[in-house]
């Protein structure tokens, strides 16, 4: 008959998305992971320190299989297949899919907690949760809201997704369709643009998951010359690894950029 044991925390992780990535790295706990997603750019080093095995959707199994990892960890629903090939390979996998900002603080907690780190990642979520109070308090003294259009991709347009709105009212603005951004799927985030003319939002924030924003092709919009934002020339290029990423980096670049964006316009 077998004898068990309280085996050690996950020793060899592969991280599918960057913010388990960042997250490991913050609590120091880098030397754990063996593979990473090809999206990572935080921190800067982890690509020239870790071998990339995964793209977002896909990734390479064979690869990802010859790392022998005792934990997977992807988000969303969109790597659903790419978990279902790994589970088919009997890989260990977890698979988060946070949306909101507290669920962010959720998953990082439990993070903390896998790799036996619970305190610095309570130590860590405390500070983001500091930081956000901060920005709600400043939300609650500023003279004006400006109406904010969050664009996380053009063709169709998708509006921000859960945590993005919930930063964008946090950083001083109103969130155009506050609605949508409840949507889990991206196509319950869909909107067109006579919505988007009806909202005339005073700043638009694109971000384009995988490539750059084309402000032209914005402002040649039919119909959006007469927008506000555009006519202010506020269109502004966010960079999709700190805010449409859920985890440190939206927490703390994300909501930083998004404040220096909206805070001069809710000042007037």
């Amino acid at each position: 008959m077998p004898t068990y044991c309280r085996r050690p925390a996950p020793q060899r992780i592969v991280c599918l998305t960057e913010e388990t990535t960042e997250l490991l790295y913050l609590l120091g706990e880098e030397d754990r992971i063996v593979g990473i997603s090809a999206y990572t750019e935080r921190p800067a080093r982890a690509k020239a320190e870790k071998p990339v095995v995964s793209a977002f959707i896909g990734g390479s199994i064979k690869k990802i299989a010859a790392l022998k990892p005792d934990l997977i960890i992807g988000f969303s629903d969109i790597q659903a297949q790419l978990a279902h090939d790994l589970i088919k390979a009997n890989l260990p996998v977890l698979i988060f899919n946070q949306r909101s900002i507290q669920e962010i603080l959720d998953v990082l907690l439990t993070l903390g907690a896998l790799v036996d780190r619970r305190q610095r990642a309570e130590e860590l979520v405390d500070t983001y949760i500091a930081r956000l109070e901060q920005a709600r308090q400043r939300t609650l003294a500023a003279a004006h809201r400006p109406r904010v259009y969050f664009e996380e991709w053009d063709e169709p347009r998708i509006t921000a997704i859960e945590w993005v709105g919930e930063l964008v009212e946090l950083a001083g603005g109103i969130n155009v369709f506050g609605d949508r951004s409840a949507g889990k799927l991206a196509r319950e985030r869909f909107v067109e643009d006579p919505e988007i003319i009806a909202a005339a939002p005073e700043i638009i924030v694109a971000s384009w998951c995988g490539k750059p924003v084309d402000k032209g092709s914005i402002r040649q919009r039919a119909g959006y010359q007469a927008l506000p934002a555009v006519r202010d020339d506020r269109i502004v290029e966010l960079d999709p690894a700190i805010i449409l990423q859920p985890g440190p980096a939206c927490l703390s670049a994300g909501l930083d950029a998004l404040e220096a964006i909206i805070r001069p316009v809710a000042r007037r």
